[in-house]
């Protein structure tokens, strides 16, 4: 995302950080502790306001995170 392009809901700021993480979802990738969903997250540097995005997650990530546990 570039950099003027998302404005914070909150207090118009126009500058943001961008993240990412990954969490576990269902019953068997709980069990397997495999983080098959994928979060992007946009906070505003100045009030701290954060939307999250899903992203994708492809079945090879899915099966190296099984196998770097």
């Amino acid at each position: 995302m570039e950099k003027n392009s998302w404005t914070c809901p909150k207090c118009g700021n126009d500058e943001f950080e961008k993240d990412q993480f990954q969490a576990t979802g269902g019953d068997l990738s709980k069990i397997f502790d495999i983080q098959n969903k994928k979060f992007y997250t946009l906070s505003c540097t100045q009030c701290g306001y954060t939307e999250l995005y899903k992203g994708v997650t492809g079945a090879a990530m899915n099966i190296l995170d099984f196998f770097t546990k």
